[in-house]
């Protein structure tokens, strides 16, 4: 008969580890886990699973059955996730649902032009259904349109858990306070970043790994409310791993950047800027040498 494998005897631990565990977990003070406790946790998963229901509703939901019960829905679980939050001062749960709910149709406008930017934009789209579907773009894009009308109320924290799920979701992070034009495209999407100040006008294309981001300073806070990342103009195109920084920085109407340029300038209308490929010389033994890359700035 084969020997039975031992268990553990729980009586065999040292229990006044597990009571100082406890006693030390439960302790309170002024660190940074206590002050967000003490504003109030939120449910995160709530927020997603409401948030991917919005998606749902602007970006496919037409049937008026279907809308006369899911929009009241919506709208009372939207009434209470806002009481949970510290709204601003003179705002109500109730008035700030009313406006958001009224803002619904001119989202859902803007992101048919944005699904209707991505077909035209794209070669490889072979149909509306298969952007709406399957584009990370479109669902990273949705979800801050929808974000951002809760954060111009000044809800707080809620705007930041839809975009930051998208972010985790496809790899593109987009700051529900960023302001973005009409007929926006993300190609591929992946490691794109646009900062919380970023201002982007209409007919905008961004490609994968793009940075619109911030010059940070050591202590961040001092420039909370400051304008911190760059504004791009309209119809501009930004190619992949493409890095462009500052508040003060602004990159004029119909210009093109090309794949991982750094740029703290602003640029005129109308500029291309480049990283010229490097020239392969071909040295007498046969091997290729590599010259040194050079910017190349055509303004």
């Amino acid at each position: 008969m084969a020997e039975q494998p031992k268990g553990h005897d729980s009586s065999t631990l040292d229990h006044r580890v597990i009571d100082a565990t406890v006693t030390a977990l439960g302790e309170r003070g002024a660190d940074a886990l206590s002050k967000a406790e003490d504003e109030g946790f939120l449910d995160t998963e709530a927020i997603i699973e409401w948030s991917a229901r919005l998606r749902r509703l602007v970006l496919r939901t037409r049937d008026l059955g279907l809308l006369r019960s899911e929009v009241p829905s919506l709208a009372e679980r939207t009434l209470r996730l806002l009481e949970d939050v510290e709204l601003p001062p003179g705002k109500s749960a109730e008035a700030i649902t009313e406006d958001f709910f009224s803002s619904l149709p001119e989202v859902r406008q803007r992101l048919s032009e944005d699904v209707e930017a991505a077909f035209d934009g794209d070669p490889a789209a072979r149909s509306y259904v298969g952007i709406v579907a399957a584009y990370p773009a479109i669902r990273a894009i949705a979800t801050y349109r929808l974000a951002h009308e809760l954060h111009r109320a000044g809800v707080p924290a809620i705007p930041r858990v839809m975009t930051e799920d998208a972010h985790s979701r496809t790899g593109i992070d987009i700051h529900p306070g960023a302001v973005i034009g009409r007929r926006f495209f993300i190609d591929h999407g992946t490691g794109v970043v646009i900062g919380e100040t970023c201002e982007i006008g209409d007919r905008v294309v961004l490609y994968q790994g793009v940075t619109l981001g911030a010059l940070a300073p050591r202590k961040g806070q001092t420039l909370r409310g400051v304008k911190r990342h760059p504004t791009i103009e309209d119809d501009v195109t930004i190619y992949a791993g493409a890095t462009i920084l500052g508040g003060d920085t602004v990159i004029g109407r119909g210009s093109v950047i090309g794949g991982n340029v750094w740029l703290t300038q602003s640029l005129r209308a109308g500029s291309k800027v480049q990283i010229e490929p490097p020239r392969l010389a071909l040295r007498r033994d046969g091997e290729a040498e590599e010259q040194t890359e050079q910017l190349h700035w055509d303004i």
